[in-house]
């Protein structure tokens, strides 16, 4: 029987790596706090999408990610499209313009040409698209059966602007929520293409650069105190992280939360959690209020929603429902949805 990792791996025998330890959840933030912190310079930083390198002539943001999703292909993606689009919105997501990136291939014997030449033309697309170079790179090899595939590694160079980055630091009572667009579609294309469900309309993944809406927002005086993307352990997730590294409580108007009919009925009809479901193309915002209308009026055009505030409070989500009620968010501590990036 596999156990959750609460402490050293060099203690019990029993303990092992478990799908959980990659979904977002409460699994993934134990493993990061007990066995990873200690390859940082400073254990006790707050963890972020992207690392903030203080230089002689500027400032950068550094991030890198591995994707390892099944399908290959999907419906509004693949592996490579996500590969270049991932580490980039990561970029975006402390306020950093994507520069560079470099790719890492690691290729199983036994794929066809034919598949791996779709996937690097699709993540040189994205490239073009999210206006980056890749600028260095590494091919590897493995055996038969060891690789599913292709698993892929981006890292990513952004500029940052003189000020701040953004990050929960900055998080306080008063500031308000806003998503960028509706939630789960991304998790859904996975969940249809990996089981052969067959989606009428088809319905693709959400996979998009995240950066021209940041770019709006910081272009027009309107800086976020804090943004995360929603990909592993969906909108839940994120709000899970953000309420725990501020110190404060989200209250979330439940009802207002954006679901596309599509991603409610499917959920609905396997018992999921639109919440927690990965997307690839959408943020959560913290602004300050009187930024609030203004970056609406900004975002509304792509689906821009706002869903609660940020209150003093113990480091909880609390939601809000249609009767006046309100009822904690649980912490994840599983993976619905295994291998969605």
């Amino acid at each position: 029987m596999s156990v959750s990792l609460g402490g050293s791996l060099g203690g019990s025998l029993g303990e092992r790596i478990r799908l959980a330890h990659g979904g977002g959840g409460v699994a993934m933030q134990q493993l990061i706090a007990n066995e990873l912190s200690g390859l940082y310079a400073d254990p006790t930083q707050l963890l972020h999408d992207a690392a903030s390198l203080a230089l002689p002539h500027g400032r950068l943001a550094f991030s890198t990610d591995s994707y390892v999703v099944q399908p290959l292909e999907f419906p509004g993606g693949d592996i490579g499209r996500l590969a270049v689009i991932g580490t980039a919105n990561d970029l975006a997501m402390v306020g950093a313009r994507p520069l560079h990136l470099s790719v890492g291939l690691i290729l199983e014997e036994g794929l066809e040409l034919v598949v791996l030449r779709r996937v690097i033309a699709s993540l040189a697309a994205a490239a073009r698209e999210c206006g980056v170079t890749v600028v260095t790179g590494d091919t590897k090899v493995v055996e038969r059966g060891k690789g599913d595939g292709v698993f892929i590694n981006t890292s990513g160079l952004g500029l940052l602007d003189g000020l701040a980055p953004i990050g929960p630091a900055a998080i306080r009572p008063g500031d308000q929520l806003v998503v960028s667009g509706d939630l789960g579609r991304h998790g859904v294309a996975i969940l249809a293409a990996r089981h052969g469900l067959r989606l009428e309309p088809p319905f693709p993944s959400d996979c998009a650069p995240l950066w021209p809406a940041v770019q709006r927002l910081l272009a027009a005086g309107l800086r976020p105190h804090g943004l995360r993307d929603l990909t592993r352990g969906g909108l839940a997730a994120a709000l899970q992280e953000l309420a725990s590294a501020a110190a404060v409580d989200l209250v979330i108007e439940e009802p207002l939360v954006p679901v596309a009919e599509p991603v409610a009925r499917t959920c609905a009809l396997l018992g999921l959690e639109p919440w927690q479901l990965a997307n690839e193309g959408r943020f959560l915002a913290v602004l300050p209020a009187a930024a609030l209308a203004p970056a609406l009026a900004l975002l509304q055009p792509s689906g821009a929603t706002w869903i609660g505030t940020v209150e003093a409070g113990p480091s909880r989500v609390r939601l809000r429902t249609d009767f006046g009620s309100e009822r904690l968010l649980a912490p994840l501590s599983g993976d619905l949805l295994p291998r969605i990036c």
